[in-house]
């Protein structure tokens, strides 16, 4: 069975993922905006050993602010450095992966560049836990908005790494997909053709239509996307599922219980 999982923003995220009956939760060590190293919840050992008792996988979301593929020094240097600080954080706490956004480079700049950026990062960043790169919803200079850009950033991650230095995946994200204009009843097929594996989705819905590079999450049965693509999704993938729709009234665990329940329904 999939594992169902929510992202949480604000303090105790186990226990506000127990209270909405999920399997597995997301959350941020620190602000998701800026620039200063992760921000433990507690004890690492008390805190891996709490979501160990309560049966719940937890998952780090890297800040946004990461970008590892810009040609721009004073960014691309200290994502490295947050990311590499963000890794073994969340390693801590026995986190199941570190996901990041493929990030972008700026109009002008061939995205070669940033290609070889991300293989660069394979090289020298240790990853104790899984790192899972994120595809993005917008962007013309995007790393990992289309299936194209993600084959070139595929390849390049593949290039930079090393045996011993830690596993990467795939997070497919099918509001950000949707955006971008990806089919969603075959994207997992060729996300799949590319890069072997997703290893989690990010399941929501979208408020804007098909194509238009906004990333605006919905609920899973109130937005654009017809949510029985969204079940195809998950199904196909076969990778734990983590809900970051908005949580109105109870919202975000009706996602919880409306997925596991259409799930077990075939």
């Amino acid at each position: 069975m999939v594992r169902i999982g929510v992202h949480i923003d604000g303090p105790d995220p186990l226990a506000q993922a127990v209270s909405r009956g999920a399997d597995a939760v997301q959350f941020f060590l620190g602000d998701p905006q800026g620039w200063k190293g992760p921000v433990l919840p507690g004890d690492p050992t008390e805190v891996r050993a709490a979501f160990t008792q309560a049966g719940v996988d937890p998952y780090i979301h890297a800040p946004y602010v990461i970008n590892v593929a810009t040609t721009n020094n004073r960014i691309r240097i200290p994502s490295r450095k947050l990311l590499t600080q963000q890794l073994q954080a969340a390693a801590s706490i026995g986190a199941r992966a570190l996901i990041v956004h493929g990030g972008h480079v700026t109009n002008g700049v061939n995205p070669a560049e940033g290609y070889a950026n991300w293989r660069k990062v394979m090289e020298r960043v240790e990853r104790p836990i899984p790192l899972l790169i994120e595809n993005t919803a917008g962007g013309t200079n995007a790393m990992a908005r289309t299936l194209d850009a993600i084959g070139h950033l595929w390849d390049a991650v593949m290039a930079g790494v090393k045996d011993g230095a830690g596993e990467v995946g795939f997070c497919l994200d099918t509001c950000h997909a949707y955006a971008a204009g990806l089919d969603l009843a075959d994207v997992v097929d060729k996300v799949k053709a590319i890069t072997g594996r997703v290893d989690l989705v990010h399941c929501n819905n979208s408020r804007d239509e098909f194509a238009s590079g906004r990333d605006r999450h919905a609920n899973l049965t109130t937005g654009t996307i017809d949510p029985d693509l969204i079940l195809g999704v998950v199904r196909a993938a076969g990778a734990a599922a983590m809900c970051e729709t908005p949580d109105d009234d109870g919202s975000l665990a009706g996602d919880v219980r409306w997925l596991r329940d259409h799930l077990a329904a075939g």
